[in-house]
């Protein structure tokens, strides 16, 4: 390898399946440490009272659109980057890290300019009354007002990734998730600043990890890329290569918060409001055993962007499937554990005299949506195979046919149409998830060797030497 490469890069430009395992395992232990903090600060805000958690529920679909313009934007700076290191392009490689940024900063100012003015309206709109829209407003005001910092940690983040170091994305992620935990309580009781205070317990510590990102950016200056803005040259072909993933990668984020709506409404018909406390419940479990795909998602991303960039599609090849043979195994061994502890982990649910009702319904649904996960990789790290190679649109494509069309026409024709009732939703899942997988990988294999034929077809034109006809005379 040149000098000048950092380790993350070393990494990433060599052997694909250990590249993916590699830049995986510290994405998902940092997954796995904000999926905690989630669980944590919701219990701490539950003893506030039912008018917190509703106005936490209230700004939850606004900090969605926000948090999924940040990680669509980061996601498609990360792709960019990870292909201009695969291309040798170190001075592209910081263009795209920097224009990143800039389009980071420019979307956190315009949420917080345009949304801020209005939240009172906006909320009072969608049905808060009452001391909830002061809880809910209060929340929003201070979160909006740091959309900046929010943006700019996924942002970098995303550019961490891109060179491969996701170790320091971890720490990253680590610091502000364990620092939210401590200071939850400290901000919300101690201080007395109630629903608000969980705000400014967020902002606190995205502040003190966005000053971490700045020192390692900026000051100490070990990353592969180069990040400044005095050189700095607009460049509209950067610019688009990064919307063309991030963009969809933020719809993609959207799509699946409707695809939960439109389930909510088809469990509502099939199994009353006890079905939506038996899934609700049974989701939250299934979804932790998704976080190690989100890991493993990221390193796809990397690794195939950078091979993508060198136009090596055996490396490309081999880092997506085993990708998709490491996911898969890893959520087999998840289905496992929910098959033999679902007793348990229905317990942790209805141990009230108020659920008890539901405690064989929830096992019932932990064994039936277990089957869900294993199908989970093939159409998922084939959406992260194509943010790799700038095929946004495509994962969008994959994203919607996964959790939108395939999840919720099954969950209607067998729920509802069919009339198997609230089992007959969850085969629903199962059912159309496995569809869209296999449908996903076609489309995914179908891709990479087009793919490989046409970069073959491209190397032997430059190697073909042009024919010189000589006249004698």
């Amino acid at each position: 390898m040149a000098e000048g490469l950092t380790r993350g890069v070393k990494t990433l430009l060599g052997d694909p399946k250990r590249a993916v395992f590699k830049l995986s395992g510290p994405m998902i232990i940092g997954m796995l440490v904000q999926s905690f903090y989630n669980i944590v600060d919701g219990i701490w805000v539950a003893g506030l009272g039912s008018d917190a958690l509703a106005a936490i529920g209230l700004f939850f679909p606004l900090f969605m659109v926000i948090i999924s313009l940040a990680v669509g934007i980061g996601v498609g700076g990360s792709a960019a980057i990870s292909r201009k290191i695969g291309a040798r392009d170190k001075k592209m490689a910081d263009s795209a890290a920097v224009h990143t940024l800039l389009i980071g900063v420019l979307i956190g100012i315009l949420l917080s300019s345009c949304l801020l003015p209005f939240l009172k309206g906006i909320f009072t709109a969608i049905g808060a009354k009452g001391e909830v829209v002061q809880f809910v407003v209060g929340y929003a005001r201070v979160l909006l007002g740091g959309a900046v910092l929010l943006v700019f940690i996924n942002i970098a983040n995303g550019i961490l990734r891109g060179e491969g170091d996701t170790k320091r994305a971890m720490y990253a992620m680590a610091l502000g998730s364990g620092l939210n935990i401590i200071l939850d309580p400290i901000f919300i009781y101690k201080l007395k600043l109630g629903v608000v205070g969980a705000a400014w317990a967020t902002l606190t510590s995205i502040s003190v990890t966005s000053l971490l990102m700045i020192f390692w950016l900026f000051i100490k200056k070990d990353t592969y890329v180069d990040i400044g803005f005095v050189l700095f040259k607009f460049n509209g072909k950067i610019v688009k290569e990064i919307l063309r993933v991030g963009i969809p990668s933020s719809f993609a984020q959207l799509s699946m918060a409707l695809a939960m709506f439109a389930l909510n409404v088809i469990i509502v018909k099939a199994g009353g409001t006890d079905g939506i406390a038996v899934f609700t419940s049974a989701w939250r479990v299934v979804m932790l055993g998704i976080v190690p795909l989100l890991g493993i998602a990221i390193g796809v991303t990397a690794v195939t962007g950078a091979a993508y960039g060198a136009k090596d599609m055996d490396k490309l090849k081999a880092g997506y499937l085993y990708g998709i043979k490491f996911g898969f195994i890893i959520e087999l061994g998840v289905v496992t554990l929910i098959m033999f502890l679902a007793p348990q982990l229905s317990y942790l649910f209805t141990y009230s005299k108020g659920a008890a009702q539901i405690s064989g319904d929830l096992i019932r649904a932990f064994r039936w949506l277990a089957w869900f996960l294993p199908t989970v990789p093939f159409g998922m790290l084939t959406s992260s195979m194509f943010q790799g190679i700038c095929r946004g649109e495509r994962s969008l494509a994959v994203t919607i046919l996964r959790t939108v069309i395939m999840q919720v026409f099954f969950s209607y024709l067998l729920g509802i149409s069919l009339r198997f009732g609230i089992v007959g939703v969850w085969w629903g899942i199962v059912l159309g998830n496995t569809t869209a997988a296999a449908i996903s990988f076609l489309w995914g294999r179908w891709t990479v060797e087009r793919l490989k034929r046409q970069f073959g077809q491209e190397m032997l034109g430059e190697l073909r030497v042009p024919q010189i006809s000589y006249r004698s005379k």
